[in-house]
């Protein structure tokens, strides 16, 4: 399985428009090698650089998305897809990367299910990952830089 995007390229910078200092849309991504026999994806994008002075577990969630269709293979930039879950200012939405101190690493993870969630609204990354374990067919990942300017 493979995701990437249209507007960034791995390990590039993530423009200014996806991000809390732009437009704060999500970026488009495009999708492939889904296993046929995967009944949702999960997209999630997390910030492992976070200071301690911010969050002690240095870790934030900024994307949470579960039960999306797995015959999506692209996500235009702002599109609402599957079920949004909860990021770590509390909303479920998408937040844009925006580093309090430095450059910071944003790492879009995409898993291919066997099954669905069936959540509500609203569940936490830890949540979704507790209920994958044993269901996931395939992974995939990109990683995107962000510095504010």
């Amino acid at each position: 399985m493979k995701l990437t995007s249209r507007a960034f390229e791995e390990g590039e910078s993530i423009p200014r428009k996806y991000t809390c200092q732009g437009e704060g849309v999500s970026p488009p991504l495009e999708i492939s090698g889904v296993p046929a026999d995967a009944k949702s994806l999960v997209l999630l994008l997390d910030d492992p650089d976070v200071p301690t002075f911010v969050r002690k577990e240095q870790m934030w969630d900024h994307w949470v998305v579960y039960d999306i269709p797995s015959s999506t293979t692209r996500v235009e930039e702002g599109d609402k897809l599957g079920t949004l879950g909860k990021n770590t200012s509390g909303n479920n939405c998408y937040e844009g990367p925006c580093p309090p101190d430095r450059e910071h690493r944003y790492f879009f993870h995409l898993y291919a299910l066997d099954t669905k969630l069936g959540f509500p609204e609203g569940e936490t990354k830890q949540e979704v990952l507790d209920a994958m374990q044993g269901h996931i067919l395939a992974q995939a990942e990109l990683m995107g830089r962000y510095e504010k300017s």
